[in-house]
């Protein structure tokens, strides 16, 4: 077998074709989104409404990856999703069925893979649980070795969930620059804490 290529274009081009296919890989549950250039993986049981939060994104303009099943590869440290075979482009909504989003919204809604930068998992809201309300309690989610920066939402009727997600990634993209915006707020707090000790005594 011979090739037009040159030696050194061919054995980058095979090196890379190699490494794609000798990636670190498994499967998740969820969905995959590119919500404003990060990609978001909405994790959470089954009837919690993932596909339908997902719906919601992409009607306001982000676009999907993967629905139902999230094929995860694992390339130079990082891990980036896709979505599976024949089901790639398609989600399911309970009382509808299987759509297919690029077909209903165009290309520019969905996209064919991405790389995972955030997950946010979907649970059902427990009165009795305390729920980070500062932004301070840093999470994280392991997949393939590598950790994601990770954040819960719980679920109740009245919130916007699409709204708080598209909140999360510009709130990541922040961070991604240096700016952590409830460390910020705890340092002012404290600052101004400290300033007001003083003036008391």
């Amino acid at each position: 077998v011979a090739s037009p290529l040159i030696t050194a274009e061919l054995i980058v081009r095979i090196t890379g074709w190699l490494a794609e296919r000798m990636a670190p890989e498994t499967s998740i549950h969820g969905v995959l989104l590119d919500v404003l250039g990060i990609g978001i993986l909405l994790l959470g049981p089954s009837g919690i409404g993932k596909s339908e939060t997902a719906l919601d994104l992409v009607v306001r303009g982000h676009r999907l990856v993967a629905d139902d099943i999230v094929i995860i590869r694992k390339k130079a440290g990082f891990v980036f999703g896709s979505g599976s075979g024949i089901i790639r482009h398609h989600m399911e909504i309970r009382g509808l069925g299987i759509i297919n989003i690029k077909d209903l919204f165009g290309v520019a809604a969905v996209r064919e893979t991405k790389k995972l930068e955030l997950v946010v998992e979907l649970v059902e809201w427990d009165a009795n649980e305390e729920y980070d309300r500062l932004g301070l309690d840093e999470k994280r989610y392991t997949v393939l070795e590598v950790q994601v920066p990770m954040v819960r939402l719980p679920v109740r009727p009245g919130r916007n969930l699409a709204t708080i997600i598209e909140v999360a990634a510009r709130n990541q993209l922040l961070k991604l620059q240096g700016h952590h915006s409830a460390r910020e707020f705890q340092e002012r707090l404290n600052q101004a804490i400290a300033e007001a000790r003083p003036a008391r005594g």
